[in-house]
């Protein structure tokens, strides 16, 4: 079967990337291995109650009307309305560090205020960075190589408020460790602190269910139980030979494609599908695992993130307000540095990020209290225990985050009526990212090109994150490649 396009995953960015193109007429699927879609942003139902998998917050937030922020262009794209997504704002969320907390809210003069407050000194050369921030040129594909923290510290005489700020940014987005790239920490900042949180009334699957409604009305095709086995690449000379190019002129050809031209996809139940142009939202060792060896061979650093994620969701009959809690987020640490790094044992507890979704001005108030709390884990340690073990291992991690959670935001030991947890393992389950790694490799490829021609990348491994990231980097791609004769340069 032939296809203009096809897109690995049901994932934000691929479901973005699948309205684009149908928008413009394309014959284009979306192949989810999964009997459900949203990817690392998807929802599950236990114990009665449906549950978002990794939805923390909207970042991104931006009001109706305002068009030139990321929220305003990916709903003028899609051709989705505002207030079809019923955008509680947050109350306020906060960086706690031993015996200091800056809060922050979606109104800017509040962290500012804040810094004041706590690194009076500092005011000014909070300033400075605000005015020098770089914009969203990541969208064009840019990357600065910069280190955040080495910046950070070159603008801050206070080395406090350089883990502060670092703390929230690396754990909503950070795939390396210790540190971030200084393009990437931009877009990060601007996403968390100059727009701020925001959730969708009744969670992520709202959104996504409008995103597929949005799709197929298009025109998509949106096939699920279809996992991709292999991603088919030819060579430049065999794809030259094909259209009767003379042979010798087909080898100087393949010196201008050494890594090939995508053909299509063979699924797992072994169902080939042509196609011009495949876009992974896979990630990008997983993508390169499904080429042909010889082509995925010298395209670039291909490894495994090295971070992933424990995190215990307990559900309480009374809400976070009736227990003394009324912010939406708490990124803690309980020392002056934070080390942001996979941990030696099996999750860290001294730091991590608290939130709620309950303390959101949104639409639909829950009826019982949920608190999630998120630790470093160590995928390696978590594979090596028996199921005995792991069993005890999860009792065990879970209790140390809501100790933590009691620490730095409010207690909820003792008034659980149910609780689920999920670790590294989990992750790697359900997404299919080698390692557990949430944020994927350390090495992104911002233009979303994979040195294969017709193949590209959206998503995570693309540097973007988080429900608007994630959909953006979809669209932006799709832009670049398809709908501005760019298809043939991936």
């Amino acid at each position: 079967m032939r296809y203009d396009a096809l897109i690995i995953g049901a994932g934000l960015s691929g479901l973005g990337a699948g309205i684009r193109l149908a928008q413009f007429g394309k014959r284009v699927a979306i192949l989810e291995k999964h009997t459900v879609w949203g990817g690392l942003n998807s929802f599950y139902k236990l114990g009665g109650r449906l549950f978002d998998s990794g939805l923390h917050a909207l970042t991104n937030y931006a009001p109706r009307g305002e068009r030139t922020k990321p929220l305003g262009r990916i709903l003028r794209q899609l051709r989705i309305d505002h207030d079809a997504l019923e955008l509680g704002e947050q109350s306020w969320s906060a960086v706690r560090f031993p015996g200091i907390e800056l809060r922050f809210s979606n109104d800017l003069a509040l962290l500012r205020s804040e810094i004041a407050r706590a690194f009076p000194g500092e005011a000014d050369a909070f300033e400075r960075l605000l005015a020098d921030l770089p914009g969203y040129e990541l969208l064009d594909g840019s990357s600065s190589g910069r280190s955040a923290r080495a910046e950070l510290a070159g603008r801050f005489r206070e080395p406090l408020l350089v883990e502060m700020l670092l703390c929230p940014l690396c754990y909503y987005g950070g795939a390396r460790e210790h540190d971030l790239d200084w393009q990437q920490f931009a877009i990060l900042f601007r996403a968390i602190f100059l727009e701020g949180f925001a959730r969708p009334a009744g969670g992520i699957r709202p959104v996504l269910d409008l995103l597929v409604k949005r799709y197929k009305a298009e025109g998509g095709e949106l096939r699920l139980r279809a996992g991709v086995a292999r991603i088919v690449v030819e060579r430049g000379v065999d794809r030259a030979l094909d259209r009767g190019v003379d042979r010798g002129i087909a080898r100087d050809f393949d010196r201008g494609a050494a890594h090939g031209r995508v053909r299509g996809v063979v699924l797992e139940n072994g169902e080939e599908l042509d196609a011009e142009h495949v876009y992974s939202s896979a990630g990008w060792v997983e993508t390169l695992a499904l080429c042909p060896p010889e082509h995925a061979r010298g395209v670039g650093p291909v490894e495994p993130g090295p971070l992933s994620f424990f995190e215990s969701l307990t559900v309480t009959a009374e809400e976070p307000r009736a227990l003394g809690f009324d912010g939406t987020a708490v990124f803690f640490n309980d020392s002056p540095r934070f080390d942001y790094r996979s941990p030696d044992a099996l999750v860290d507890p001294h730091s991590g990020v608290i939130c709620t979704p309950n303390n959101y001005a949104t639409t639909e108030p829950l009826t019982e209290g949920l608190l999630r709390v998120t630790l470093l884990a160590n995928h390696a340690k978590w594979r090596a225990l028996d199921p005995e073990r792991y069993v005890a291992e999860k009792a065990r991690a879970a209790e140390l985050a809501l100790a933590a959670a009691a620490r730095f935001a409010f207690d909820v030991r003792g008034k659980a009526v149910f609780q689920d947890t999920f670790t590294p393992l989990t992750i790697e389950r359900f997404t299919g990212h080698a390692g557990g790694a949430v944020y994927g490799s350390a090495h992104k490829r911002p233009d979303g090109k994979t040195g294969i021609d017709g193949l590209s990348l959206v998503g995570t491994d693309q540097g973007f994150v988080g429900i608007v990231g994630a959909l953006l980097s979809g669209i932006t791609v799709v832009n670049r490649r398809a709908l501005e004769g760019a298809g043939s340069a991936s």
